[in-house]
């Protein structure tokens, strides 16, 4: 354990950043989740609703820093590609 006390503050800070970025990356492959079993079970509707709830976190991750910016623009197209490729 740190003595010094910015050392211990940093550590404050690093738990409490550590447990937000926690609960957005869940945030985030929930609803990626939630698109994929919509595209599984071949409910455009359904699918389109959730895409329209993902895709807003996804960007969220990644202007956050939660995960690359890259990687969110790859995953956002991958997953409207599926959805639109749904039929009826």
């Amino acid at each position: 354990m740190p003595r010094i006390a910015s050392a211990k503050k940093r550590v404050r800070q690093i738990a409490r950043r550590t447990q937000i970025n926690q609960n957005r990356r869940t945030r985030i492959r929930s609803a990626i989740r939630s698109v994929e079993e919509a595209i599984a079970a071949g409910d455009k509707k359904a699918a389109q609703a959730a895409f329209g709830m993902a895709e807003p976190e996804i960007m969220r991750g990644a202007s956050k820093k939660i995960i690359h910016k890259r990687t969110a623009a790859r995953q956002v197209s991958r997953l409207a590609a599926r959805v639109k490729a749904l039929s009826g």
